[in-house]
């Protein structure tokens, strides 16, 4: 893997999961489905706006159009929605672990569903890396972390596989920004819908909240989508989603660092255990 991929990886790994934390400032100050809507369709415009100006095409077959709107309502309005509306009573570090989870996810659905044999290697990661999980939402449930958010998250983290399997067929070459832009836009008219029968409209305006929602509709909405669609391009979907092992580490610390969120002794080892499972199962892939 050349320095150019890795730095990449790096720059992905930081924004995704700093979304997290973002998301959980905007959401306790804006209504969560409303936010993330306004967010898709400023970064769906801009997206759009960009590749047109690139010269970039909207013109794509039936089959990837198909894999398009798959991806933005599994990713966009099914995925980042749920973690929204969760995020208001569910931690942004626990979010950011139920997320990184992802990887162990796609590969018991590709064991499952898509009849990929998996190496002993792999199967020795999956169980690690899901018995990270059980330990730190156990840990979280006895300290009264909320039933109802943990549940959205884990319904977002299927969901977010689901779109991670479609991105096969979605095949967007040098149109990667048009297809970004579109699955925004996209998951910007699922959201509007909905809102009303879920939000609450307060609104606490601050200039916290203003950087919040920039930050998250042009670097996690829009650079991060795009980095990943040209990471894998690069590097192929198993060495790009190795970096996912990090996911994590770093979700966590940039909770704690800006949100003051407390991280005990069995966060970190779940934390660990499921680095190590996300490795072990992307190892086995090489």
């Amino acid at each position: 893997m050349d320095i150019k991929a890795i730095m990449m990886g790096l720059a992905f790994v930081l924004i995704w999961s700093s979304a997290f934390t973002s998301a959980r400032i905007i959401v306790a100050d804006a209504p969560a489905l409303a936010a993330l809507a306004l967010r898709f369709f400023l970064s769906g415009v801009v997206g759009v706006a960009i590749a047109r100006s690139l010269g970039q095409s909207w013109a794509f077959t039936r089959a990837q159009w198909r894999g398009i709107i798959i991806f933005g309502l599994c990713q966009n309005a099914a995925y980042l929605g749920l973690y929204f509306l969760a995020m208001r009573s569910v931690e942004a570090s626990l979010a950011s672990i139920l997320a990184s989870s992802m990887p162990l996810v796609v590969a018991l659905f590709s064991t499952l569903f898509l009849h990929d044999r998996p190496k002993p290697l792999a199967v020795a990661g999956l169980v690690t890396g899901f018995v990270g999980v059980l330990v730190i939402m156990s840990h979280r449930l006895s300290a009264g972390s909320d039933v109802v958010g943990i549940v959205m998250c884990v319904i977002g983290t299927v969901a977010l596989a689901i779109a991670t399997l479609t991105l096969r067929s979605t095949g967007a070459g040098k149109n990667v920004l048009m297809v970004v832009g579109i699955q925004s836009l996209i998951g910007s008219s699922v959201l509007i819908v909905l809102s009303p029968f879920v939000d609450t409209y307060t609104l606490n305006m601050s200039g916290k909240l203003v950087f919040a929602m920039l930050y998250t509709t042009f670097l996690p909405g829009l650079f991060a989508t795009w980095l990943w669609f040209k990471l894998v391009e690069r590097i192929g979907t198993v060495k790009a989603a190795a970096f996912h092992f990090l996911n994590p580490f770093f979700g966590v610390a940039i909770a704690a660092v800006l949100l003051g969120e407390a991280v005990t002794r069995w966060d970190m080892i779940g934390v660990a255990t499921i680095m190590a499972g996300i490795l072990a199962v992307q190892l086995s892939k090489a």
